[in-house]
């Protein structure tokens, strides 16, 4: 693989090829300041500044690059990545200005996955230059959490199972100098019951465990990043058809986005005490898996009747985020892939968001639209919490009607959450099922950067 620290460098002057990015509005100016044979090599080649489209355009022993954009003054991440994408490798600048924002698509283009392939991608980088030194730490970090959410979710369960993610959350931590716990075994069962219940089908191979990371000054204020990380999801005994499955090794998502959070949080030494928990299971089927009808206890005290085995991620979640709360946080935020009726509502580009507070919202859908990871908000309606009635226990864990899945499933987290502390929680899909320029078919970080900087606005 690429390495992605080689990608954006500071520009010294060194040679590089130009690329001059020309929205409609500009292209009659752009015409006017290159030559006549210039001019006729970009309409041989139709060139009308149309979104990601480019050209190749000589000029004497060298050439240049023209591509348009829907806008030159205000560019987004993406604008520049199709480039990235299809460009020879070398060394490219922006000619008429910095790229800014466009330094994350310029990297994220150049992802692969190629664990598995016996033959990499061996084609040489394409190096974008900006003399916004300050800017490409910053942006290396993202990029790189976005990395590790697409790894850590392209891996299939066999090699990225609960002892898996826990390795490579133990490693993050390490790297931080952080606190790093799991409890597994028979205090699982006693401090996250739900947590055991779920995963303890998976036998002792992929045993369930709770993996926690505590990082930062006490001093400073506390927050809670919980993820899902359901490393492999059947469906239980409510087991899913095979076409279900096919993406399932995609339902620790949530654990994959926490994951990333959290190690930009550290490696920014944001001003927070940070506790990431991520409880890591396998909803498998075996003689002792858990049942439709069975009464499960929790962290919180709360009992919980099982209509769905299906619905596994939200008992997990509950006890990780009963756990953030005794802490006291200012804010808990969670990621979970934990609904298909979040995507029957928004497709597979908005993650669905759900807070308590109308200014958290807010922030977070701001954060989203800035930094090109928009999110849609949906509602906690107090009439659906009925739907999570049981006739012998305190709450069920699925509702019997098709209605307002996502909202129901966000109510059910919510009562897990004490009724003061700020939270939102993502309900993300994690997967991209179309390639789109800077973002590859596979596993995908949506929600991550609009909660990151969120949080460093908030905090930093």
């Amino acid at each position: 693989m690429t390495d992605k620290n080689a990608l954006i460098q500071p520009d010294r002057g060194q040679k590089a090829t130009p690329i001059h990015l020309v929205d409609k509005d500009g292209l009659e100016s752009f015409l006017k300041s290159i030559s006549g044979p210039q001019r006729e090599a970009l309409a041989a080649q139709k060139f009308e500044a149309d979104g990601y489209q480019s050209a190749i355009v000589p000029d004497g022993d060298s050439w240049f690059v023209v591509s348009g954009v829907a806008n030159s003054a205000d560019l987004s991440s993406w604008c520049m990545a199709k480039l990235a994408e299809t460009l020879p490798a070398g060394t490219y600048r922006r000619a008429d200005g910095e790229p800014g924002p466009a330094l994350h698509g310029w990297v994220t283009a150049q992802y692969s996955f190629d664990r598995y392939r016996s033959e990499p991608d061996t084609e040489g980088p394409r190096i974008l230059l900006t003399k916004q030194a300050k800017a490409i730490e910053p942006a290396l970090a993202e990029t790189g959490a976005v990395a590790l959410v697409r790894d850590l979710v392209n891996t299939p369960a066999e090699d990225m199972g609960p002892a898996q993610l826990e390795h490579e959350v133990e490693y993050i931590a390490k790297a931080a100098s952080a606190d790093f716990r799991v409890t597994k075994g028979d205090m699982l069962e006693r401090e996250f019951p739900m947590v055991h219940m779920v995963g303890r089908a998976a036998g002792r191979s992929h045993a369930p465990r709770m993996i926690e990371v505590e990082w930062g000054n006490p001093k400073h204020p506390r927050i809670a990043i919980v993820g899902k990380g359901v490393c492999f999801d059947s469906g239980g005994l409510d087991i899913k058809p095979s076409s279900g499955m096919l993406l399932m090794k995609k339902d620790m998502g949530g654990a994959a986005h926490a994951l990333a959070l959290a190690r930009l949080v550290m490696q920014s030494g944001l001003n927070v005490r940070l506790h990431l928990l991520i409880p890591a299971v396998e909803n498998a089927v075996s003689g002792n898996a858990f049942r439709p009808g069975d009464v499960l206890r929790s962290r919180r005290g709360l009992s919980v009747e099982i209509g769905n085995t299906d619905a596994e991620g939200r008992l997990i979640l509950a006890d990780a985020l009963a756990r953030g709360g005794e802490e006291e946080p200012e804010l808990i935020l969670d990621f979970a892939t934990l609904t298909g009726a979040a995507r029957s509502a928004l497709g597979p580009d908005l993650p669905a968001l759900f807070t308590r507070r109308d200014e958290t919202a807010d922030d977070l859908l701001k954060a989203g639209i800035e930094s090109d990871d928009p999110c849609w908000r949906l509602p906690l309606h107090d009439g659906y919490r009925e739907y999570l009635k049981s006739d012998i226990a305190d709450i069920a864990n699925a509702h019997g009607n098709a209605f307002a899945g996502a909202s129901v499933a966000a109510l059910f987290l919510d009562r897990f959450v004490p009724e003061d502390v700020d939270w939102a929680h993502f309900d993300t899909f994690a997967w991209r099922p179309a390639a789109k320029p800077g973002r590859p078919k596979g596993g995908a970080a949506l929600g991550l950067r609009a909660a990151w900087h969120m949080l460093k606005q908030r905090f930093g």
